[in-house]
């Protein structure tokens, strides 16, 4: 018996395959589980019709895709981030966020199609944007603090800042100090070895 396979079958073949199989196993099997049809001159016909048209349809698609894909050439993004006193960032710059930056950028993108994984720091990195299985582009992005983060991250640099002087004004202070200690020491010793010889000629 010749069929038509519906639907994939595990063992035996793919959907749309044209297949011979015994005529027990189509009749009390395949076709009561409408999981193949005979394959009739009609429906070979009609099998190659819709598969011509398919090819069409996702040439079509692939075509439309890579059409898309033009769209981000020298698209360079930049997401802004909360971020701590160091370069981590908090939560994570993921797809969404990456889809949004796009939408400013005049692009509009399913999240979905981006497979980029969570970026928790600041820095500079690259998204994969899937708009076909056969298509796909690349987009440099770069996460940098939001305005309140940069306000908090210039106010702890320059407190740092200050701290760092005060010990270096600390530090010199203790340097001079202890010059003058040494300068006193070698006055006293001085005047001391002067009062020596008086003493022994008394």
């Amino acid at each position: 018996m010749k069929i038509i396979l519906k639907k994939d079958v595990q063992g035996l073949g793919y959907k749309d395959e044209i297949l011979t199989v015994k005529d027990g196993y189509g009749r009390n099997y395949l076709l009561p589980q409408r999981l193949a049809v005979l394959a009739t001159d009609k429906a070979v016909k009609a099998l190659n019709e819709e598969l011509k048209q398919r090819a069409h349809k996702l040439a079509k698609i692939k075509a439309d895709a890579e059409e898309e894909a033009k769209k981000f050439e020298g698209i360079h993004l930049t997401i802004e981030a909360k971020v701590s006193d160091g370069q981590a960032i908090y939560g994570s710059v993921g797809p969404t966020q990456i889809a949004e930056a796009l939408g400013k950028a005049g692009i509009e993108l399913d999240p979905k199609k981006v497979l980029t994984k969570g970026v928790k720091a600041l820095g500079q990195y690259t998204a994969q944007i899937q708009l076909h299985r056969e298509v796909h582009v690349e987009v440099p992005f770069e996460v940098v603090p939001d305005a309140d983060s940069k306000q908090a991250l210039a106010e702890i640099a320059a407190q740092k800042k200050a701290d760092k002087a005060k010990e270096a004004a600390k530090a010199a202070e203790t340097a001079e100090d202890a010059v003058v200690a040494a300068e006193a020491e070698a006055e006293a010793e001085v005047l001391e070895a002067m009062d020596a010889p008086a003493e022994a000629a008394e």
